[in-house]
């Protein structure tokens, strides 16, 4: 018999305090304080995203999987050739590593957020003294998430609480599980978009046209910037389709939809895997490309006080 939701508590996880919400079926398992990782998503009692049982808690920020959170920029920057370097507007160079910050930093949990909703959770990130040695400007990055009936609703809120304007192009990366034997029989399904790569330098390769569907041992599809054609009002789905295995009998069918309303469009989603032989596929959403601080490429920019957000919606289909 399921269990009314509960309200928000802590549990023990591999040895960590994590907070918990949802159902007897249908939870998530979040760490706040390293880096606000959703760790397990749990969907009428299956795993949708990837957690290694051998994960090191001491250098939470690297392990492959879960949800991190890439802020305030994702992928690798670059100045003058070097990566994990960037120029701001005034020509200082700052240091600032792979993905950005966030996710190595403690987040609050933001209990009036979501008021009483069992369901729902947000958590945050302030500038600090730690931030500002590699990004110098005021800002309030929130994570919220709220668990649906068929699915997950995920938001990524960016608030410039400072005099500055304010770079920044956040995304999500997914770890989503996928056993190494059904990689082959897995299918994505995209919009219509440009593919694009990450050069050595920081620059982006000539963009070549998308598919309408890919194989996900497809090579093609590694390490790939799907850059999403604007819409033209029709809804954009990412659809990813797994045949059946141990840990989802019946197979899987997940809709990543992207045009919530009243969100911050998506530049891109991006899809990679460490190799051909991991337990996962990782199916991005970004609101921009790696290295945009240098070329502008889904570059957004806040004025001081005003706010971004962005929301996407993962649908798991019966």
């Amino acid at each position: 018999m399921t269990t009314a939701p509960a309200l928000p508590t802590t549990i023990r996880f591999q040895g960590q305090d994590l907070l918990r919400l949802g159902d007897d079926t249908s939870y998530l398992l979040l760490a706040p304080v390293h880096g606000g990782r959703l760790v397990r998503w749990v969907h009428r009692g299956e795993d949708i995203l990837y957690w290694p049982d051998g994960a090191d808690w001491s250098a939470a920020g690297k392990v492959r999987g879960g949800n991190p959170l890439l802020f305030p920029f994702i992928g690798r920057h670059f100045a003058d050739g070097a990566a994990g370097r960037w120029r701001d507007a005034a020509g200082t160079v700052h240091a600032l590593p792979q993905h950005g910050f966030a996710r190595d930093l403690p987040f609050q949990v933001d209990t009036g957020e979501s008021g009483t909703d069992a369901r729902a959770v947000t958590i945050s990130l302030q500038a600090s003294d730690t931030t500002r040695t590699g990004y110098p400007y005021d800002f309030r990055f929130s994570a919220g998430y709220r668990l649906l009936p068929d699915g997950l609703e995920a938001t990524l809120a960016i608030r410039n609480t400072g005099t500055a304007p304010l770079p920044h192009y956040a995304g999500h990366h997914f770890y989503f599980s996928l056993p190494v034997q059904a990689r082959a029989g897995s299918t994505l399904a995209m919009p219509p978009a440009q593919c694009r790569r990450q050069q050595p330098d920081g620059s982006l390769a000539p963009a070549r046209p998308g598919a309408a569907s890919y194989r996900l041992d497809d090579p093609a599809l590694h390490d790939t910037f799907h850059v999403l054609a604007p819409t033209d009002g029709t809804a954009r789905t990412v659809e990813l389709a797994v045949p059946p295995h141990a840990g989802a009998p019946r197979g899987r069918r997940l809709a990543i939809e992207l045009d919530a309303g009243g969100s911050a469009p998506w530049h891109a989603v991006t899809t990679w895997s460490e190799h051909g032989q991991t337990d996962y596929y990782c199916i991005e959403p970004w609101l921009g490309l790696p290295n945009a601080i240098g070329h502008g490429a889904g570059l957004r920019w806040l004025a001081p006080g005003e706010a971004d957000h962005a929301v996407c919606r993962l649908i798991v289909r019966d």
